[in-house]
Formats: C-alpha cells, structure tokens, sequence
C-alpha cells in the first residue's frame, strides 16, 4: 500500500469516527404541539405593522436565548394606532445555553410554517417553546391543558401504579424544595420530568405541578409513557419495565438532565463518558499522525 492510500484510509477512518460521534448528539427541535389562533394579521401579506412587530418580538426573544432559559418581552406599540406583542421563550432547564439558542432561534420559522400570520400561538419543541399574542389577546387558567399525549404500551403486572406514584410525588416534592422550576427524578425504572414557566413563584409552581400529576394519573392510566402540558407546567414520563439501556437513555425526554436523585446521578454518567470519549478520540488523533509520520519517513528513507 502506498503512502499516499495509507494517509486516504486514515483520514476516511477520523472523518467517520468523527461523523459518528456527532450523531448521537440530542435533538432538541422536534415538534411536540402547536396552537394558533383562528384570527391572522390584518396585513398578512407582511410588511406592515402587525409583522414589523411580531418580528422585532422574535429579535428580541432569540438574542436572549443564548444568556438565560426564559425571557419575556414585548414589541410595538409605538405610535397611536399601532399593535404590540407580548410573547415568551422558555427552554428546558437541563439545556446548555447554546443549546437553548439554537431551539429558540428555529422557532419562528417553524411558527411561520405551522400558523402562518396568526394573532397568537404557541409551538413547544422538545427542548424550548415560544408563546405570543396581540396585546389584549384573552388569558387562559394556568393550569389548562394545552396538549396530552399517552403511550399505547400498557404496564402488565402488579406494581406499576406504585412506582409510578412514587417518582410523581418525588418530583412534586422536588420541584418545590429545589425552587429553581426543573426537576427530574427516577425510581424503580419510572423516570420523570418537570418543569414550570419561568415566573412563576414557588408555591404556583408547585400547585401546578400537582394538577399535572394529577392529570397524568387520570388521562394515562397504566401507560408506561406520556407527556401532559398545562399553560404553565408540563411533566413526562417513561417507564422501562425491563430496566434502562444505552439506546433507550432518557436523557432525551422524561428523566433527562439535571434535578435530584437518580437524575443528577444519570447526569453525571453521561458527562463522564463524553469526556472519555472525547480523550479516546484525540489519542486516537495522536497515533493516527504518528503512523503518518512514520510512513513519511520511511518513504524519504526509500528514496536514497
């Protein structure tokens, strides 16, 4: 084999490795519901008041992504005679911020595309949502359901509704106690997020928490997954009957990220193995080149 296919083979097998590793990384910007409003612009068409004003929203909304995990602004409004919008990004509390700014910053197309040139909507992602409205829009209870979604598994057995119950009542409980609106649990293989918008005080938060614990047990039943959101809290679930596996980690979805308990600990594994991996690859690097180098000099030393 020459020296020049030898230096092809190594860099097709870093390429590959590398192309590899950036797969597993999580997606955060797959669609989980939207609502909009019957009622659009008065100048869909664009350009006029109604869309300088949405978009300067969504300006304002995205730049600050990339500092915090919620913010809530407005835009319009100047002028007699014109509109303004009121409207709110959250991101999931276990999201790196340039995570959460790339969520946000994918919304308002997505809004674009789903609701065209609504007065109000609201698209949640997987790993962020954007809510807005025309000022003067109606307000909803806090504890609406907004979206529910139950798994077609059913628990078999005896045992189910207890493990359940006791990883909601650990995030009801943790939520509150933690006071910072995220919270994840695990017990017995039932894993477990929440989440409240972020103004909310502690005591709401918690109030609401217990409404969509109540929901899930209520909507889902022995469903070993759901997904239920109210206006100002969400919670998921999943339960792995046969016990918790690499391609199944639910470091994606219910259970994922940090919280208490047994969350912070899957965390923890997960940071680890990155940063072995990502010293496996750099040796890897480093032995690939000094092979190179060898082949370079035994080919110099050839040509004497």
């Amino acid at each position: 084999m020459g020296v020049f296919t030898s230096l092809t083979l190594i860099l097709v097998i870093i390429s590959t490795t590398f192309v590899s590793s950036s797969k597993s990384a999580p997606d955060y910007s797959t669609v989980v519901y939207k609502g909009c409003a019957n009622q659009t612009f008065a100048d869909s068409t664009g350009g006029g008041v109604y869309s300088q004003a949405l978009s300067g929203l969504f300006t304002s909304l995205i730049s600050q992504s990339s500092k915090t995990k919620f913010f809530k602004a407005s835009a319009g409004g100047n002028g007699g005679g014109s509109v303004s919008f009121t409207g709110i990004f959250q991101c999931r509390g276990d999201l790196s911020n340039g995570d959460c700014y790339s969520c946000v910053s994918k919304l308002p197309k997505i809004i674009d595309n789903m609701c065209g040139k609504t007065i109000a909507g609201r698209v949640q992602l997987t790993g962020c949502y954007v809510s807005y409205a025309v000022s003067n829009f109606p307000v909803i209870s806090g504890v609406q359901m907004l979206y529910k979604t139950c798994g077609r598994s059913q628990a078999s057995g005896v045992g189910f509704e207890e493990r359940r119950d006791t990883a909601f009542a650990s995030v009801a409980d943790g939520i509150v106690n933690q006071n910072n609106g995220f919270y994840t649990s695990q017990y017995q293989s039932v894993y477990v997020l929440a989440q409240c918008e972020g103004d909310l005080s502690t005591n709401d938060c918690g109030e609401c928490v217990k409404t969509v614990v109540q929901k899930s047990q209520v909507e889902c039943g022995s469903s070993i997954s759901g997904q239920i959101y109210l206006n100002k809290c969400y919670m998921t679930y999943t339960y792995y009957p046969n016990g918790i596996s690499k391609k199944d980690s639910p470091g994606d979805g219910a259970g994922g990220g940090g919280g208490g308990g047994g969350g912070a600990a899957q965390n923890t594994g997960k940071t680890i193995a990155i940063v072995v991996g990502g010293a496996a690859g750099v040796g890897f690097l480093v032995i690939c080149l000094m092979f190179t180098r060898s082949l370079l000099k035994k080919h110099d030393d050839d040509d004497y």
